[in-house]
């Protein structure tokens, strides 16, 4: 009798470099330094994103992910960006967030 067990490799860790160029060619002409130059309220801080970003707290990247996958209202959908520079803006956004989008040292 044979067993045969699959190992299914860990999911990739999103590449923020590669999300911080994403970023400057996409989506930096609204939310430089996360900011929000058409809805002043809406920024990319850590707040706004638990206040106006759906299920925010309970998904954390997921949601952003989901916001540039689909956009809404004012913000077009990303999708031809592909999933992969779909996933690693989002980390580079939640890290920003996180970080006040303060520059790093």
């Amino acid at each position: 009798m044979f067993v045969v067990v699959a190992v299914q490799p860990p999911a990739l860790a999103a590449d923020t470099a590669n999300g911080a160029k994403i970023f400057t060619g996409n989506c930096a002409a609204c939310h430089a330094g996360g900011k929000n130059t058409i809805m002043p309220m809406k920024t990319l801080k850590k707040e706004a994103l638990t206040k106006y970003l759906k299920d925010f707290e309970a998904k954390g990247v997921e949601a952003i992910v989901y916001q540039v996958t689909n956009g809404k209202a004012s913000m077009p959908a990303f999708k031809r960006l592909g999933d992969t520079a779909i996933a690693d803006v989002s980390a580079y956004v939640l890290e920003q967030a996180e970080a006040d989008w303060k520059k790093k040292k």
